[in-house]
Formats: structure tokens, C-alpha cells, sequence
């Protein structure tokens, strides 16, 4: 795919999920065979407090990326994924700040998991420093309608916290499997090229649409994806803009497209602001790509 001026190849990552080394149903090694054979091309175990000897695995031709979910208790009861840590990387800090701190200095990216879920407000994230992103979409929060975390995204984007967002199943069980992901844009699919990627915002979140170019340039912001029947810019506050949607402007007008190709810096609710892109298929699913600093 074309990301951000360069040409780089697309890997399909699951990087928030569960095994019996903390609460989920599967073991290890299950989990591995169950999201190659759906052809993930990344996988990364976040299990609760521990993290997992991920060389000692078949790993079924994807990268396995050794990762943690911690949980420290300040204001809040975070739940910070950590990926790229060592296997005797530590499971309990006292503070957010400290555990983002720490995984940052083995060279790890950590993002805020699942805030809507938690109740942590866009306010308690902003104050923290050195998160990769958030997590945008999250199947196993959906089952107390607490999968979507988009307003809070919003609230970080209307701060001028231009965070990039995962879209991740948090995989506990069958029923969390294969309904969000993020494809990862690098120029390979090493352990090291993938977390690297991650650092760097490189990535977009999915539930099924996929983009094949996303770029700004020269004020221009240009994206290629699967057929969508809504695409919107979205920036800060009431501020954003409408390609398409049914019944847009007027009812019965609709147009089902692929492409976007938008002079932002001219743009009269766009101009000098931040904004990302969301894209939606005739099945509902969404894609989101990260956030851009016009």
C-alpha cells in the first residue's frame, strides 16, 4: 500500500489477545493456528500481567510480537497494552505514567486499551505521555455496548492529541475472534519493522475495509480503499466533512465510492486543522485511518 509518501507492504496484525497464561480459553499454541489460518500476518499475546515466551512457538508462518496488558491503579485502573517487551519484562507498576515510561525505554509501543470500557475519560489519557495510540474498536467490549471508542478519540483529537488508533478483538474467546484489526504498514513484517511501524503511527485500524493509499501531501489528502457507502474527514469539534452518505444532502442521493481526493488546506472547515478518515461498507464495517495534522 502507499502510506504517507512511500510504498510499504500491508500486514493484517491481531495485537490485543488472551490465553490460558492469563484468562483466555485458548492456549498458545491454539490461538496461533486459529489466526493463521485466517491469514493474520502478525499475532501478539497480551495476557494479563504476563507476558509469553513467544520464540518457543510454532508460529505458523506469522511474526509473533511478545506483549503485555498491564493494569496499574492511580486515578484510574489502566489497562495498557504493551508490545515489544521482553519475556521477563515486569507485570505490575504503580502508575500509568511509570508503566509507559518503562515500556518505552526497552523500545516497546504501548497504547490505552479499551478507555470507554475502563470510564476513563479523554481528560486522565491526555495528561499521559508516550502512548503509541488508542484503541479505537474492541470486540470483546461489545458485549455491554462498550466496543466503540470514537468519542473518546474525538475528545483527544478536539485537544489537538493527535493519537492513532488499533482496532483489536481482545480475544478471550471464540466469540471475541476475526471482527477487528490493524493492518500494519511496513517494509516487511519483522518484529522489529512491525513495532517500528507501530512507533511511528504507520498503521490503520479495521473491520473489514481495507485502504491501498493514504497521504497527505502538499495539502492534499488523497485515499484509495474497498467500496464504501460512507466516507467522512472528521476534525475537531463540529468541524469535518461529508463525501458521501445515504440520503446526503438530500433523500434518495447516494453514491457508493473508493477513492478521495480532497484539497484540505483550502478546505473551509478542514484549513489548518487535524482530521482522519473513516470509511464505511454496505455491511457496516468500518475503517478508520490514523489522525493527520493539516
Amino acid at each position: 500500500m502507499y502510506f504517507s509518501g512511500k510504498e510499504l507492504n500491508a500486514y493484517k496484525a491481531s495485537l490485543h489477545n488472551h490465553s490460558t497464561v492469563s484468562d483466555g480459553e485458548f492456549s498458545p499454541q491454539e490461538l496461533i493456528k486459529l489466526y493463521a489460518a485466517e491469514n493474520y500476518d502478525v499475532f501478539a499475546f497480551t495476557d494479563h500481567r504476563k507476558t509469553n515466551p513467544v520464540a518457543e512457538y510454532d508460529n505458523c508462518g506469522m511474526t509473533l510480537i511478545s506483549g503485555i496488558e498491564l493494569h496499574p491503579r492511580d486515578v484510574h485502573e489502566w489497562h495498557l497494552l504493551a508490545l515489544g517487551v521482553p519475556v521477563d519484562f515486569p507485570g505490575e507498576f504503580p502508575l500509568a505514567q511509570f508503566a509507559i515510561n518503562a515500556v518505552n525505554s526497552v523500545g516497546g509501543a504501548i497504547f490505552c486499551a479499551h478507555p470507554a470500557w475502563c470510564g476513563i475519560p479523554a481528560g486522565s489519557i491526555a495528561k499521559l505521555h508516550g502512548l503509541a495510540g488508542i484503541e479505537v474498536s474492541n470486540s470483546g467490549c461489545r458485549y455491554i455496548g462498550k466496543e466503540n471508542n470514537e468519542t473518546i478519540w474525538d475528545e483527544l483529537l478536539n485537544k489537538a492529541i493527535l493519537l492513532p488508533a488499533l482496532g483489536a478483538d481482545d480475544t478471550h474467546r471464540e466469540a471475541d475472534m476475526f471482527r477487528n484489526w490493524t493492518m500494519v504498514a511496513a517494509p516487511d513484517k519483522s518484529a522489529e519493522s512491525i513495532l517500528q511501524a507501530l512507533k511511528q503511527g504507520s498503521f490503520y485500524a479495521t473491520q473489514g475495509p481495507e485502504f491501498s493509499r493514504i497521504n497527505l501531501a502538499n495539502g492534499i489528502f488523497e485515499a484509495d480503499f474497498t467500496e464504501a457507502e460512507e466516507v467522512v474527514l472528521i476534525s475537531m469539534e463540529y468541524l469535518g466533512c461529508c463525501i458521501t452518505t445515504p440520503g446526503y444532502p438530500r433523500r434518495g442521493d447516494h453514491k457508493l465510492v473508493s477513492s478521495v481526493r480532497l484539497d484540505v488546506k483550502n478546505h473551509p472547515k478542514l484549513k489548518n486543522r487535524p482530521f482522519r478518515c473513516r470509511i464505511r461498507d454496505c455491511q457496516g464495517r468500518y475503517a478508520w485511518t490514523p489522525v493527520f495534522s493539516a
